[in-house]
């Protein structure tokens, strides 16, 4: 198997390449969490205490569909983030996700790779010099390359936390 960041046939060079990575790291995310059972995508880890795989991956879905949106320029919509969001919680942790099948939060956030990907066509390599703001406050700026960067790392790095829920459930 050869692993490549390259693009979609209709992207411009370097924004195929950065969604390559997005693609290749969504499709380690599916590949890491197939075949758990619902007790396992629940699961939040040794006393309960940990965020579990349903969450971290409604987590990601809403991130990742909150950069879209930024690197569209445009406001995402009331009816997203009602169904999607919201960010974090009354507690400021990542809300309580449960009882959802795996199938339907993949293809939940297939949904959004898929609205990233339709975004990523209309995007020159110039674009990504664009800046963008992100936070919970809208704080922080970034440039669209970056973003999609970030989309891709940010994805991987809780890939890492799902493996480690995965161990502690067969330890269990």
């Amino acid at each position: 198997m050869l692993h490549d960041l390259q693009g979609e046939e209709n992207m411009s060079t370097i924004v195929g390449m950065l969604y390559g990575a997005v693609k290749e790291n969504s499709q380690r995310l599916k590949s890491i969490s197939e075949g758990m059972l619902q007790e396992e995508v629940d699961y939040k880890g040794p006393s309960n205490h940990y965020n579990s795989t349903a969450q971290l991956i409604q987590h990601l879905l809403y991130v990742d569909l909150n950069w879209v949106y930024r690197i569209k320029g445009q406001p995402l919509p009331q009816s997203l983030k009602d169904k999607y969001g919201p960010m974090i919680d009354d507690n400021n942790r990542l809300p309580m996700v449960k009882g959802i099948p795996l199938e339907i939060l993949i293809s939940n956030y297939e949904g959004v790779l898929n609205r990233l990907k339709e975004t990523c066509t209309q995007l020159t390599d110039a674009d990504l010099d664009n800046i963008v703001t992100f936070g919970h406050e809208n704080e922080k700026q970034a440039t669209i390359r970056w973003g999609l960067w970030h989309i891709a790392d940010h994805n991987r790095y809780h890939q890492a936390h799902i493996n480690q829920l995965r161990k502690w459930y067969s330890e269990e």
